[in-house]
């Protein structure tokens, strides 16, 4: 077992990981793509791999890849059309900010995803760890992208800890700008989400299949425990569950719906009322005459 103090850091283990991510990654759609449509892919990918796994982004980003392989295409559609399209993928404001960000390409770029990390953060819904992302697996940028996934790799690899703080600090990001690698950097943070997606978990890591375990620091030091990790809040009978389930009778409608349908979607008054009131707030429903509600751009009478 390597000595922890001597242990090298995750950009020095550059070769193994991607050699390892170069035989044992997963074949994914967005990551399969070539040519001027590739960046567009990886962005709807992103926004869509937001705090949702990938087995459940598959089937949706492929019907939206067929359906509207470029922003301007999307852009000519209806935010009701991407919400309807979102499905259940959850999270649905998502939808509309890259709906959003289609119409802000479409407009001001001809179409095509920027390159450069103050114009992706200026778009909608494009923060920091997108921006870094599509830099990194659309352009092949070597930018960093510290996903839950990556700072968990980092966090036990480099540092010896179970688990990484609960939200991203100055000194982590100083570091994950240190061990980055400047050659071959994108294919490295491609490998090191990968990683901590099916090897290094949360829960079960298989040391035993992994390219850097004789060099991990949490390995050396005997894994030791972590603080308690965060549970969910429960979704059953939550607000959240309400909004999800008035939102799906305006996506399964043709068109505007009574108050009576939603009544019936979701009975207890004043949950619901919590519920509608959230969702007229983040635009993704809008209340129009006659007591009806209707999805963005279908309030017309």
């Amino acid at each position: 077992m390597a000595d922890a103090a001597n242990s090298p850091h995750l950009g020095r283990q550059s070769t193994l990981i991607r050699r390892w991510f170069t035989h044992l990654g997963r074949s994914l759609p967005w990551r399969d793509l070539s040519g001027p449509g590739r960046p567009w892919g990886v962005m709807m990918s992103e926004f869509m791999l937001q705090q949702t796994p990938v087995d459940r982004v598959l089937p949706i980003w492929q019907r939206w890849w067929e359906r509207w392989p470029t922003p301007k295409a999307l852009a000519a559609e209806p935010a009701a059309a991407a919400l309807r399209a979102w499905g259940r993928l959850g999270y649905p404001r998502r939808a509309l900010r890259l709906h959003a960000t289609a119409g802000v390409l479409a407009r001001d770029y001809n179409g095509q995803v920027p390159n450069d990390v103050q114009a992706l953060t200026a778009l909608p819904g494009v923060g920091e760890y997108t921006a870094g992302a599509i830099l990194a697996f659309a352009f092949d940028r070597p930018a960093l992208a510290l996903d839950t996934n990556v700072r968990r790799v980092v966090a036990r690899h480099d540092l010896g800890l179970a688990t990484q703080a609960p939200s991203i600090t100055a000194a982590e990001r100083a570091h994950a700008h240190t061990i980055l690698p400047r050659r071959h950097g994108a294919q490295w943070m491609a490998a090191v989400m990968e990683l901590g997606a099916v090897v290094c978990t949360a829960r079960n890591p298989q040391c035993a299949v992994c390219p850097v375990s004789a060099s991990c620091r949490w390995r050396a030091a005997g894994y030791p425990e972590g603080s308690s990790t965060r549970r969910q809040p429960r979704y059953e009978g939550s607000d959240r569950q309400a909004r999800g389930a008035l939102l799906d009778v305006l996506r399964e409608a043709d068109g505007p719906v009574t108050g009576r349908r939603l009544d019936l979607a979701w009975p207890e008054p004043q949950q619901r009322a919590r519920a509608l009131d959230g969702l007229v707030a983040d635009g993704l429903i809008v209340p129009i005459a006659r007591g009806r509600w209707a999805l963005p751009d279908e309030h017309r009478p």
